[in-house]
């Protein structure tokens, strides 16, 4: 039997931009999509901590070490420059290598750069308490119409 499991995710990442004119998915910096194991192409699902949504898409690599994080197509409706998302990846495995397996997280800090856990739970908390938004000092201004 093939059991879906969690793959690798990048928990916290902020949303620097929303280009509702690209054909689609979401672009992340390859440094970040490296670190999570994460190809291009590969399909992705996105849990927006502002409103409580999730979103699947595929992965478009960004520039190395830029902190890109863009919601493209219809998916920059779905989030706004400055919210906290997770990006999550899954594999599919047989039940014996499903029961020894170990998702790959990957934690960024206010510039979507990787993080520690306990760096990263911090800035989540006080992320909640402002409603789910994140400063970024790169943020664009949303290319909504």
């Amino acid at each position: 039997m093939l059991r879906v499991m969690c793959k690798s995710k990048i928990h916290g990442a902020t949303v620097t931009e929303a280009n509702l004119r690209y054909t689609g998915s979401i672009t992340i910096d390859e440094a970040l999509l490296e670190a999570a194991d994460i190809l291009p192409s590969e399909r992705v699902q996105i849990v927006n901590l502002h409103n409580g949504t999730r979103v699947e898409t595929y992965v478009v690599s960004g520039p190395r070490g830029s902190g890109t994080i863009c919601m493209n197509g219809a998916a920059a409706r779905w989030a706004q420059v400055g919210d906290t998302v997770i990006i999550i990846s899954y594999a599919l495995l047989e039940s014996r290598e499903a029961a020894k397996h170990s998702p790959t997280i990957v934690f960024v800090d206010g510039r979507n750069r990787p993080s520690t856990a306990s760096d990263a739970r911090r800035r989540l908390s006080a992320v909640i308490q402002r409603g789910g938004r994140s400063p970024h000092p790169r943020m664009s201004a949303s290319k909504r119409s």
